[in-house]
């Protein structure tokens, strides 16, 4: 079976990534819970994108967004690329989540708090600790993958910013004694996904997922999608519901029918598996894939992201898959992006970002 990562140690390298760059966080953020940041710089021009791209993001005036791991954030409008880092008003340099709002603001997750940017200058949303969770369609939510104990989303409802925290998971005691990945707290959240009926589910680093539906938090868990089979703990990155309304999480063995009737009188989410997609002989003799991300595009085809293997696109009967290389290298890849023309963009770890440019992706440099 072929994972994100090929092997225990690149699961351990990325974990240790991510982790290196959390522990460093104090040496750039600014003190939070500080309002507006007193540097009110538009930013540099450069030349070049950075190397460390992990997040792509099109705002509605068609800006592209470039959010990296390290060298804060870069906009490019089609003709002039900027640079916004701390020196600009940024908590952080290292960038989670890009968003944007109904009236063109952009938002920032970065490892030193929630940023908003109005277009002159950078505010650090303060943050309210909270056990009152709410739905509404207007909300943002967010998280900052690699901030060490964090237990629960943000949800921004354009006012506030609230710190929630996870109800204990029902194997919260168990997994305790036997001990965690001393990087994260199992609720880690790896992502966050809005599905088909505005239901939000997260996904953990250790304690799988958790769907809420604007009543209550109820979780699932199923080893496999979170222990890889040589160790280490591979996390839910990707959540997906696809038109047929069975879910994806991260991995080809299996898809899921979740039993809302049955989930109402649970404690914790109930539903069938269904055969995943693919076989040894699409997968190199292995069974099935780990992916970071998936990707519907305006076909109805799905797109799946992993750490080495490249990505593999599924139209509902055939899988073909398409190497990242540059030159001879193989490119890693974080994560996967379709913007406003239907573009699909790579975002990696140290080779920039890719986009698909007919069959295949090639390097982007604007």
């Amino acid at each position: 079976m072929k994972l994100i990562c090929s092997s225990p140690h690149m699961i351990w390298l990325w974990v240790m990534m991510v982790g290196f760059t959390a522990c460093n966080a104090q040496n750039t953020r600014h003190q939070p819970n500080d309002g507006i940041q007193a540097n009110t710089l538009i930013g540099d021009t450069v030349e070049k994108l950075g190397t460390h791209l992990w997040y792509i993001y099109q705002d509605k005036k068609n800006n592209y967004w470039f959010g990296s791991n390290g060298e804060g954030i870069y906009r490019y409008d089609g003709h002039t690329l900027i640079q916004f880092t701390t020196k600009h008003g940024l908590s952080n340099d290292s960038i989670r989540q890009i968003q944007e709002d109904k009236t063109g603001q952009m938002y920032f997750s970065t490892l030193g708090g929630i940023n908003k940017f109005d277009g002159k200058q950078f505010t650090l949303l303060p943050v309210i600790k909270s056990k009152e969770w709410k739905l509404d369609s207007n909300d943002m939510w967010f998280y900052m993958l690699g901030k060490k104990d964090e237990h629960g989303p943000y949800r921004y409802d354009g006012k506030n910013l609230y710190n929630l925290q996870f109800p204990d998971h029902y194997l919260h005691n168990e997994f305790y004694q036997k001990g965690i990945n001393p990087f994260f707290s199992p609720y880690e959240i790896y992502s966050i996904y809005k599905d088909r009926k505005g239901v939000i589910w997260f996904g953990t680093s250790v304690f799988g997922a958790c769907r809420y539906d604007g009543k209550s938090v109820k979780w699932m868990y199923e080893k496999d999608l979170t222990i890889v089979p040589n160790g280490g703990s591979f996390g839910i990155r990707s959540i997906y519901e696809d038109r047929e309304g069975h879910y994806w999480f991260c991995n080809t063995q299996h898809r899921y029918d979740i039993n809302l009737e049955a989930t109402a009188k649970s404690d914790r989410l109930q539903y069938n598996k269904i055969k995943g997609i693919g076989d040894a002989n699409v997968f190199g003799g292995n069974e099935y894939i780990y992916y970071s991300h998936i990707v519907e595009d305006q076909h109805g085809d799905i797109w799946l992201t992993t750490w080495s293997e490249g990505v593999y696109k599924y139209d509902g009967h055939h899988i073909t898959h398409y190497e990242v290389r540059d030159a001879e290298q193989i490119v890693n890849l974080v994560s996967m992006y379709r913007d406003r023309q239907n573009n699909l963009w790579l975002g990696t770890p140290d080779q920039g970002v890719y986009k698909l440019v007919g069959n295949a992706f090639t390097k982007f440099n604007p």
